[in-house]
This record gives C-alpha cells, sequence and structure tokens, in this order.
C-alpha cells in the first residue's frame, strides 16, 4: 500500500498493530507524527571523551563502564534519588536521575557492562557529574566513530536507535508528498528550506554541521522552528483580525467620576498607572472591542486600573463583570470596590459559589434588570442563569488561570463587550507575543510609592530554629505572619509537612502565640471566618497552603516562611512572598529547603534571594521549565512546540509573527491561490474555529 503522511504508523514496515500501539499510546499515530519526531539532542562521536578530561558544562559523549546502579531515600521521603556510577581507565563519574524515565530503566544497567553516555556535565558540591544524562547499552551495529547520531526521547520498550532507523524508513517510504503550505514569496523572504528537506536533514544529519545542530542553528532547524511559531502567530492574527471586524460598545463621556475618584484616592497613582489605563480609555473609545493584557507584577496596582475602565464603561450605561480565580481574591476586590466606587454612585454586587440562594436569585435579577453596574464574582458569572442588559466591559483576573473558552462564554453575554485582562504573574513579551497574540499588551512597570523591599533568604531545614525564633521577635513586635505549606495534609506518596500536622505542632511548642489555619478543603464560611481573625489581628500566625497565593492584603503581615521551598515553582514562590511587603514594615520572606534538593530546586530559590523583579523571574523561571509547563495546559494556542524554543528562537518568532500579519494584510481572507496551504493547514492544525476570524 501506498504511505502517506496520514497513515498509520502500524502500517510502516517494521513495525505491525503491537508497535503502533505503543507509538500511539505517546500520542504518535501517523507517520506525519512519526517524522515530526524530532531529535531532542545529537550525539557527536567524534567529540568523545574520557572521564579524567570532563570540566562543567561541557556536553559530551562517552564510552564507560558500569561500575554499580544504586538508589538513595531522599531524606524522610518514599522518594529516591537514583545513582548509576561509570568508569573508565581514567577514573570515575555518577549519574544521578531524581526521577525515573520509565519502570524499569536502571534495571537495564548490568555492572561491567558497556554503555554510552551523552549528557552535560555539572559541578555539584565541588564534584563533577551528571544529572539526568542519556544512557544507552553499545549496540553491535552501532553507527561508525564518525557519525552525528540524532537521539530520541525513549519510548518504552524502544532504544533511540531503533527509533532513528523507523523514522529514516518512514522518510524514504511517504510517496505524494504535499505542496508547500508556506507561499514562495515568504520561503523567499525569509529564506526557508523545503519542508522535505528539512526533514530529512533533521533525521539524517550533516556531521560537519554538528555544532550547529547542538546549537539549532541548520538551515533546517530553522524552517521548522518558523513554521512552529507561523501556524500559532497566523491562528492569532486571524482572530486578532476577527475581533477589529466586529462591532464594540462605544464608550465616550466627559468621565467625570473619574475625576471624582482620582481627587479622592489617598494616594498618588503612578505614572505606570496612568499610561496604561489612557491606552484602555482609548481602546474604549473604538468602534471594535478592546482586547488587551495587562500585566503587572505583585502589589503594582492592577485593580485601581480596571476599577477606573468599569467606572467608565458605567458613565455611558455599560454594566462591567470582573471574574476572578478564588473566592478569596473575588471577596477582596468586591471590598475594594465598594469602599472606592460605592460613594461615586456605582452599584456593584458579589456573585460567587457561596451566595446564598436567596441572595443569588436577588442578584440576578438585579443584573438583568440592569440595577448593576459592576458584577465582581468567580467561575458562577459564566453559567447560563448569569444575564445582563447590557455588558459592555469584561475583566478577567489572574488571565492564566483560565482558558479560551470561559473568554468565550463571556462574550456571549453581552454584545461583542471590550476585553481586558490581567495577570500578576508576569509573562516574559516572547511568551505574551505567542500565548497573547490576539491582545494587545500594556505593562504596569513602577511599584506604588510606599511599598517596602522585601529580604528574601533561602536556608536549609537545620536552621529552622533560627526562623521560628525570628518570628516570634517579629510577632514580639506587634506584626503578623504567614507559614505556606505544599501539603493540606498527610501523604502516602510524599513525605513532605502538611499544614493541618504542622498548625497543631507550632501550637502546641507555642501556646502562648495565637494559630490559625487556612487550607482549600475547608468550608467557604470557616475560610471567611480565619481571614477575618487574620485582617483583626485576633490570629498572629496563619498556618496555610497555596490557597493565600493571590488575593489576601494584610499589611501589617511582614513575614512569609514557605515550608518546603524546593517543591514549588518559581510563580507561585514570587505570588506567595508577594503576600508580605503590604505595609510600612520591613518584610522578609523565609524560605526553607528540605535536605534532598535538586539541582534545579536549588536554582530556583537562589533566584527568589537575588531579585523581587517578576520579569526577571519569569524570565529565568520559562528558560527552566519550557512554555507549556510555565503557562499550564489551559492556553489551547500553546501545545508545546516541538522544537522551537520561545529563549532562544525569538528572532526567528518575531519574523513569524511578521509573516503572519503581512499575509492577513495582502489577503485578509486567505483566498488566493497562493494561499490556499495555509488556509488548509490553519484549518488542520486549529479546526474550524481558526477560520471563523477571517471568513
Amino acid at each position: 500500500m501506498a504511505l502517506r503522511l496520514d497513515s498509520q504508523i502500524m502500517y510502516l514496515k517494521g513495525v505491525g498493530p503491537k508497535l503502533g500501539d505503543l507509538f500511539a499510546r505517546k500520542g504518535l499515530k501517523t507517520l506525519r507524527d512519526l517524522v515530526e519526531f524530532y531529535p531532542r539532542a545529537y550525539e557527536d562521536q567524534r567529540a568523545a571523551r574520557n572521564i579524567a578530561s570532563l570540566k562543567p558544562n561541557d556536553i559530551v559523549s562517552i564510552k564507560a563502564t558500569v561500575a554499580s546502579v544504586h538508589s538513595v531515600n531522599m531524606g524522610r521521603s518514599t522518594r529516591k534519588m537514583y545513582d548509576v556510577v561509570l568508569r573508565d581507565a581514567s577514573g570515575q563519574i555518577h549519574c544521578k536521575y531524581f526521577r525515573v524515565p520509565y519502570k524499569g530503566y536502571f534495571e537495564r544497567f548490568k555492572p561491567f557492562s558497556e554503555v554510552r553516555v551523552v549528557g552535560k556535565v555539572i559541578e555539584y558540591r565541588g564534584r563533577i557529574e551528571f544529572h539526568h544524562p542519556d544512557i544507552r547499552d553499545i549496540e553491535p551495529d552501532e553507527e561508525n566513530q564518525d557519525a552525528l547520531i540524532p537521539l530520541y526521547t525513549e519510548i518504552e520498550g524502544l532504544a533511540t536507535a531503533k527509533i532513528m532507523k523507523l523514522v529514516r524508513a518512514a522518510l524514504t517510504q511517504i510517496e505524494n508528498w504535499p505542496e508547500e503550505a508556506l507561499p514562495k514569496w515568504m520561503r523567499d523572504k525569509y529564506e526557508l528550506k523545503p519542508r522535505k528537506e528539512a526533514l530529512l536533514e533533521m533525521h539524517n544529519p550533516d556531521p560537519n554541521k554538528a555544532s550547529d545542530y547542538v546549537e539549532f542553528k541548520t538551515p533546517a532547524q530553522r524552517r521548522l522552528i518558523f513554521e512552529e511559531f507561523f501556524w500559532l502567530e497566523l491562528y492569532l492574527a486571524a482572530r486578532k483580525t476577527g475581533f477589529q471586524k466586529e462591532g464594540a460598545p462605544q464608550i465616550q463621556n466627559a468621565g467625570t467620576r473619574l475625576t471624582a475618584l482620582e481627587g479622592k484616592l489617598p494616594f498618588q497613582m503612578t505614572g505606570a498607572q496612568k499610561r496604561v489605563f489612557a491606552e484602555i480609555k482609548a481602546d474604549l473609545e473604538k468602534p471594535h472591542p478592546m482586547h488587551r493584557l495587562v500585566q503587572g507584577d505583585v502589589g503594582s496596582g492592577k485593580t485601581l486600573v480596571c476599577f477606573l475602565a468599569a467606572l467608565y464603561a458605567s458613565e455611558s450605561g455599560y454594566q462591567t463583570c470582573l471574574m476572578a480565580p478564588t473566592e478569596i481574591l473575588a471577596e477582596q476586590h468586591y471590598k475594594n470596590a465598594v469602599k472606592l466606587l460605592e460613594p461615586l454612585g456605582l452599584r456593584v454586587s458579589l456573585l460567587v459559589g457561596k451566595t446564598k440562594t436567596a441572595e443569588r436569585r436577588e442578584v440576578l435579577a438585579d443584573l438583568e434588570a440592569g440595577n448593576v453596574d459592576l458584577i465582581i464574582g468567580t467561575h458562577a458569572l459564566i453559567e447560563d442563569e448569569v444575564k445582563f442588559t447590557n455588558l459592555g466591559l469584561a475583566i478577567i483576573d489572574e488571565q492564566h488561570r483560565f482558558g479560551v473558552e470561559q473568554r468565550g462564554i463571556l462574550k456571549n453575554k453581552g454584545n461583542s463587550p471590550h476585553f481586558l485582562v490581567m495577570t500578576a504573574t508576569p509573562i516574559p513579551r516572547t511568551l505574551a507575543m505567542t500565548v497573547y497574540g490576539d491582545l494587545d499588551v500594556s505593562i504596569i512597570d513602577e511599584m506604588p510609592a510606599g511599598r517596602s523591599p522585601i529580604q528574601t533568604r533561602a536556608i536549609f531545614e537545620n536552621k529552622r530554629p533560627q526562623a521560628l525564633q525570628f518570628m516570634l521577635e517579629q510577632l514580639q513586635k506587634g506584626r503578623q505572619a504567614y507559614f505556606v505549606y505544599p501539603l493540606v495534609e498527610e501523604s502516602e506518596k510524599i513525605d513532605l509537612k502538611n499544614a493541618v500536622e504542622e498548625f497543631e505542632k507550632l501550637k502546641a511548642q507555642y501556646p502562648t502565640i495565637k494559630f490559625g489555619l487556612l487550607h482549600g478543603k475547608m468550608k467557604p464560611d470557616e475560610k471567611d471566618q480565619v481571614m477575618t481573625q487574620f485582617r483583626r489581628h485576633e490570629i498572629q500566625v496563619l498556618v496555610s497552603t497555596t490557597v493565600i497565593e493571590v488575593g489576601v492584603d494584610v499589611p501589617n503581615a511582614n513575614i512569609m516562611i514557605i515550608e518546603h521551598a524546593e517543591r514549588f515553582g518559581l510563580s507561585q514562590l514570587h505570588q506567595l512572598r508577594g503576600r508580605v511587603g503590604r505595609g510600612e514594615h520591613k518584610s522578609f520572606c523565609i524560605l526553607i529547603m528540605g535536605y534532598a534538593v535538586s539541582e534545579e530546586g536549588k536554582q530556583r530559590t537562589e533566584m527568589m534571594e537575588k531579585t523581587s523583579d517578576g520579569f526577571k523571574i519569569s524570565e529565568f523561571d520559562l528558560e527552566m521549565r519550557g512554555p507549556g509547563e510555565f503557562m499550564g495546559t489551559r492556553q489551547s494556542g500553546l501545545t508545546g512546540f516541538k522544537m522551537a524554543n520561545l529563549i532562544r528562537d525569538m528572532a526567528i518568532l518575531q519574523q513569524a509573527r511578521e509573516a503572519a500579519f503581512e499575509v492577513l494584510k495582502k489577503d485578509p481572507k486567505l483566498s488566493f491561490q497562493d494561499n490556499k496551504g495555509l488556509r488548509d493547514e490553519l484549518l488542520r492544525e486549529h479546526g474550524p474555529a481558526a477560520l471563523a476570524g477571517i471568513a
């Protein structure tokens, strides 16, 4: 049978149903999936070295003998660290694994067997070692020593050499390769290789270009990186084109309430707040809907900017909804709105999951009758029974917690309302261009006067008594503290401290201190009671999980202690730290690490000590984790690039974005014959919704 890109892998010679099923379980179903299963690295066997010659940061290939394989318990945890010790005539080196690649991985390596290791040399506690290198058996038919060998992410039961042979077989057996999707003018302008050639070279690399392959600089890699970015950018550009065709509520008025609010503020707005609100105001006055992302670090004053937008919309008779990811954050916004906006005549309501039935019925009736100007809530706002009279502005806080679907539901509750999305998780510019390429971006890059800097220190478990003593000294001065744990209750799988157990221990250890407990499993009324007591200083130390990550604002709390800090992501650590430093008192954040800390965990805590700049932290976080993990799984446009890297390939991303907008400028409906391939591929990549904006 003739094989095509959309043929099932099982029909490739040497595969069959059983192996085909193994590939399918890893998401590889068609030959297109297989040939786009790109090497994650290349092994240049000409760069083979011996152990004694290794230096930190070298990326090397070495041949060695297995001396031993053993596991080590990580502290009191049931988690294990695996150590494969290798030896050659010049010395020995440890290969450490903090996670198991797949079941049975370490059982493969028998003492005295010969293996090849490829990886980056790490200096850790004064000696060199490998962390998570590639180790594979030396195979009898291994490529000769002058080859540049592609290395693939291992699939259980399939060695990288077997995968390489199957991919190469697919490339030679596929017939009827489709026409190029990218038009000729684009390939010429950006000097892009033909796609088929690029794929062949990726899996059959030229040994003379070894360093270029390692650095992702070959023309083949560049072509494939460009198109990965291009399909997403074209999709986002099409969405933006669609927005600009829609009519929108035109909000134009004298802004008398705005002037009144600014006059009553107990502080001066920052220049950044004024600039961003001016951008929003200009958008609200345009004939098509605003789609704007406002980024600002923790405490930069985004909430005030969105209140100003709601106030401005209300003067033209439009309603605003503000959707937050948690009830705590929604309630915080509601209290601030009542304090700032109700004296100016704005009618504010709250709708969350715990809103009682009678009160809920009343809020919904008022909203539908037009008696509510600003409604603040959680996911409850997107339920079917929520109806607006005249929704003109939808604001989504902590945008990364919601998906595109929620935006769509809110949009349908009004007549193409303006959209303002906010995040306190600073997003690097490259990622904002990619994930939010359909949005205009505003950045509040200035902190209000009076925000005290937060001193951050990372310590190991053995220094915990000193941290507790320091906390007691702060409490004696009248301050309050947060104590954050990664778990609610004890877990059988991982031995980490948990909030419930440690709350009891701390109470027993310090009977004169008033402790409170807060976690996600508590009932809403219980959470409210605890937070009210903490705000009133009836609780001195709040023991909590990450439920306090956003929306908690207690100016008197000036010390944040985070247990097992190595278990938290950088973004979470930064958000948690942002709960302190909100008042006039000098503030502190203490990161307590367990004994078994990976190099990555250590790097995260070091970064927290170095800077409080959320944008620097987010750049570092993106570089460490990659975009998929950084953003979570909710963003439907960012499914994880196969080869493109947002940090390394920023220049290519900018070219792909430029090309996408140029295409739609020349051919807004992608109706030209040259662009038929673009239209077909856009449909294949993103489905019928992708064409909605350009139909």
